[in-house]
This record gives structure tokens, sequence and C-alpha cells, in this order.
């Protein structure tokens, strides 16, 4: 398609980034969830799962969720450089989501995590895949990383032992604000990959077919009664 002169001012220089490597993870209720890369044309069901929440107050998502329609938005029109966006998917259905923007060869910018489907640390093992897409595939050596919930803090800096740079401010900061920024580094990432990222691959024919079509969840554990 033809992009004119000034549509072509308006984007940002962008750098060819090497795709993620779909995966299988086999979640505690016997469920295959399929980690897999979104596409730009599958912005209208992923804007469509993540809208409904932008409503919901409890455990900030809220915040979480309209900063990723945001970010969602701005890598579908163009407007963010290097951005990808990373899902899981359990028969098609998004189980959650993950948004995350390269940087440079050395630094990645970690940006939101949502999970739909609670219970399961779905929102754990998709944390995990986009670290692992950071660091053993785009190569980096770390990754900024920040929280905005209390559920976010304790799976990302506690778990993880992030190193807490917060002291550098104004220095160093995660470009969402001022929340304090903790890093990923590479060695902490060879730390505790074994342990944090799962999965298998490759993925057999049968499950990539099975999330080769994503599907908007029809009922959210965050919003009773919800009817799409």
């Amino acid at each position: 398609m033809a992009i004119d002169e000034m549509e072509k001012k308006l984007r940002p220089p962008e750098v060819e980034l090497k795709p993620y490597p779909p995966k299988v993870i086999t979640l505690a209720s016997g469920e295959k969830m399929v980690v897999r890369e979104a596409r730009r044309d599958e912005v209208g069901v992923l804007l469509g799962t993540v809208a409904p929440l932008i409503g919901v107050a409890a455990d900030f998502y809220d915040i979480v969720a309209a900063r990723m329609y945001s970010e969602i938005l701005g890598w579908y029109r163009y407007r963010v450089a290097n951005e990808f966006v990373i899902v899981g998917a359990i028969n098609g259905v998004i189980a959650g989501i993950v948004t995350s923007r390269h940087v440079d060869d050395k630094l990645g910018m970690s940006l939101h995590t949502l999970t739909i489907k609670r219970g399961l640390r779905v929102g754990a093992q998709l944390f995990a895949a986009k670290m692992e897409h950071h660091i053993d595939i785009l190569g980096e050596d770390e990754v900024y990383i920040v929280a905005e919930s209390p559920n976010g803090f304790k799976r990302w800096m506690i778990e993880y032992q992030l190193e807490d740079r917060s002291h550098l401010y104004p220095q160093v900061r995660h470009e969402l604000g001022g929340v304090p920024t903790y890093v990923l580094t590479r060695k902490l990432w060879n730390d505790v990959k074994a342990v944090k990222c799962t999965g298998t691959r490759p993925v057999s024919e049968e499950d990539l077919k099975s999330a080769e079509k994503l599907i908007m969840p029809s009922e959210y554990p965050q919003i009773p009664g919800f009817k799409r």
C-alpha cells in the first residue's frame, strides 16, 4: 500500500525484529495454551479483548487495560517504534496479552501484562515469554520493568529479584513515567528462566491451528455477568 509523504514523517524508524517462535504450555488445569506473536491484522480482536477491562478498577485493571489499549493501537497505527505483542490462547480464546518494545541492541522496554483467565499463572507465563523474547531471541542485555499494581510488584520485582534502579531517577527511568524502575539483566534471567520460562517447541500443527484465529473471551472473571 502506498504511503504518502506526511504519513512517512509521522512513523518512527523501525528495525526488523526476529519473530518470536511459538510454544505451547500445559496449564495446571490441563488446558494447552499456545503462546505466539500477534499480527497487526489481529488488532480488532486484541482491542476488543482489552476494552471491557478499562472499566475494572479492582487490581488496577483499568490503568493497565487503558494503557495496553493505546499501546496496541499505537502499534497498529505505526506510532510506536519496534513494539511487539504476544498472546496466550486456549482453543483460540485469548487468555492473556503482553506488550513490549525493543529499544536497541542492548535494551528492552517491558510495557504491560494483562491476564484475562485468572488462577492459572497465565500472566506469569506470558511475562516470562516476553522476557525470553527480549533477551534470548532479540539478544538484549537488559529490560526495564515497572509495576502498576501490588500483584505486578510481587510477580515481577520480588519473584524475579529484579535489580532496583529507582535511586538513579531521573537519569534512569522507564518510558511509562516516574514509576520506580527495576531491571532484568541477562544474568538474572539466566538464573531464573529454567523455572519461570516453560513450554515446549516445536508446536504441533494441530495446536498451531487451534490458535490460528484469535477469539475474544465471552466471559471475564473480573466482570461478573459480562455479556459480549
